[in-house]
């Protein structure tokens, strides 16, 4: 990652996104860390400020226009230029089809697909304008082989579309030198799933070839390689970090 870049993280207060957060800063970029818990992204902006970094801490739900447009806005009035997007934030549910409820499916789809295709179409005209961006959507292995064990079809449906739209908007942005691209995770260790049983744990971690779980900084290592210029030759790649569990 350059210097000076500056980079939107949302979802960035804890997990995955806040070991993002974390590299980008160490590697020099100023962060944007937006997330719908205000006084988590504060925390970590401070965190960041007191490393000696650059960031900043908006309130969004990704699910919101007017949210996203806000983000935008305390992005560009804060440092001046979007470089980077990361589309962190999102939700699961688990359960059988039968059990999951509308409310439940819409509100994961509203969060996981509706966010990323509005922090995308608000940022797409921003970099166009400098000819320069690089967009990187999080989506899962639940996206390629489906929900698996845990029966957690809505959320692999979800990364499914986050799959197909990244592909479909790399072959629109590639044009105007922006780079989309989309990272698929297996079972990292973050607080989104500190919940399951140790039975559901092991279950998922034997068919993982590593036979551990995904640490944040080994996610966060693989997304910042991806908006970073050593990947500048990248486009609509949907990069697997997982252990060796989608090997052919």
């Amino acid at each position: 990652m350059a210097e000076k870049r500056v980079a939107i993280v949302t979802g960035g207060a804890q997990g995955i996104g806040l070991a993002i957060v974390r590299q980008l800063s160490q590697e020099g970029a100023a962060v944007v860390i937006g997330d719908v818990q205000q006084a988590k992204a504060q925390a970590a902006a401070d965190q960041v400020a007191a490393a000696g970094g650059q960031a900043i801490a908006v309130a969004v739900d990704v699910s919101r226009e007017q949210d996203v447009a806000a983000l935008m806005e305390q992005s560009l009035a804060a440092y001046g230029q979007i470089d980077v997007l990361i589309n962190n934030a999102g939700i699961v549910q688990t359960g059988p089809v039968t059990a999951i409820t509308e409310s439940a499916w819409e509100k994961v789809m509203q969060i996981n697909v509706k966010g990323v295709f509005l922090t995308c179409r608000a940022v797409l005209p921003l970099m166009m304008a400098r000819r320069q961006g690089w967009i990187l959507n999080m989506a899962s292995v639940a996206g390629k082989r489906g929900g698996g064990l845990l029966g957690n079809s809505c959320y692999a449906a979800s990364k499914g579309a986050v799959i197909a739209f990244t592909k479909s908007l790399a072959r629109e942005a590639a044009p105007h030198g922006i780079i989309v691209n989309a990272l698929t995770p297996a079972l990292t260790d973050t607080q989104m799933t500190s919940g399951l049983s140790d039975e559901q744990r092991q279950a998922i971690l034997g068919q993982i070839p590593l036979k551990r779980a995904a640490k944040a900084e080994e996610v966060a290592a693989a997304a910042c390689f991806l908006v970073s210029d050593q990947a500048s030759f990248i486009v609509g790649e949907i990069m697997d970090v997982d252990g060796g569990l989608m090997m052919d």
